[in-house]
């Protein structure tokens, strides 16, 4: 599974109002209908598939051997257990904490391009070059935050609730789960021997210990916090889904007796290189993928022609003294 962290995303609001700019008769006649064009980008995000879809990550608190799934959750990619939990308050709850911070004055033109840019709640909402494992993806405006941090040889979980409040899980434990259709096919927890274990049914994550924290990371459905609809923005993705608003609605146009026969011609012969480009796009293995494909081929290859010799006993060659050979 390629985990998407950085694919940025637009409501299906801010992909009708560019469509519409190009219809603009037709808009201003109301002649376009947003409702019967929301099924239409539904189904363009499910022609491009889970490749698409963000990568989202939490801590479900299990109780009574069950948690709650996220509302946004579609595909599970992998799960751990969280023990050693420690939790971080900044803040003294037993008094008042004052903090002294230098007067800056505020200039009369503000440029949006500086960096840092920070919004009227004080986090930084600008994207780092590199990965910052305190500023993990950027998204240091969404509440809680959840990111593996490495230390050492040794891996925590770290869970930012608030601005006053950190959670740390210092030992993570492997998680067992059974087969399920939301589970992808090349999930590692299908593959683990442990005693945890957990499985998926009707909105909820089950598990065969009472009670713990268990950290998932899946694939979220492609609506925001709010149940809009959500589309990928990306230069070589745009255009597919605008040509399909576009068919869809001169298709309309057309059925109420429009004459849009020449222009619908054209959105359709277009609309079929922007699909073609889309998918071209989405189905491309990243450097990730092809090198875990050169790994595994590289295995298989020395499985196939070293790994027999293993089998044999050491040999001692008098011709060549004292060296031994496999």
């Amino acid at each position: 599974m390629d985990f998407n962290y950085t694919l940025k995303y637009r409501t299906f609001d801010e992909l009708l109002d560019d469509v519409q700019l190009e219809f603009q008769n037709y808009n201003l006649e109301e002649m376009i209908e947003p409702q019967t064009l929301i099924k239409t980008a539904r189904k363009i995000n499910y022609d491009l598939g889970l490749r698409i879809q963000q990568t989202s990550e939490a801590v479900l608190d299990v109780s009574h051997r069950r948690a709650k799934l996220p509302d946004n959750f579609y595909s599970f990619n992998y799960a751990l257990v969280c023990l050693d939990r420690t939790i971080h308050t900044g803040y003294d709850m037993g008094g008042t904490h004052i903090d002294e911070i230098p007067y800056h004055e505020t200039p009369p033109t503000i440029d949006s391009c500086a960096s840092p840019v920070v919004n009227g709640s004080g986090c930084d909402c600008t994207v780092p070059e590199g990965y910052d494992p305190l500023l993990p993806y950027g998204q240091t405006c969404n509440s809680p935050r959840v990111f593996v941090n490495c230390k050492n040889e040794k891996f925590e979980l770290i869970q930012i609730i608030g601005p006053s409040q950190t959670v740390k899980f210092k030992s993570l434990l492997p998680l067992k789960m059974r087969p399920n259709p939301n589970v992808d096919c090349d999930c590692p927890n299908l593959f683990y021997t442990c005693e945890n274990e957990a499985w998926i049914k009707d909105g909820y994550l089950n598990t065969n210990f009472e009670s713990g924290h268990v950290y998932i990371n899946y694939q979220s459905s492609m609506e925001d916090d709010q149940g809009n609809l959500l589309v990928p923005d990306h230069e070589l993705l745009n255009e597919y889904y605008e040509y399909a608003l576009k068919k869809k609605i001169l298709e309309t146009l057309a059925m109420n007796d429009e004459n849009v026969v020449q222009k619908l011609s054209y959105i359709a012969q277009e609309l079929r290189a922007a699909r073609n480009n889309a998918l071209s796009l989405v189905n491309t293995p990243n450097f990730e993928e092809l090198r875990m494909v050169w790994t595994t081929n590289r295995k298989a290859m020395y499985g196939r022609y070293y790994d027999m010799f293993k089998s044999y006993p050491l040999i001692t060659d008098r011709r060549l003294g004292n060296r031994i050979l496999r």
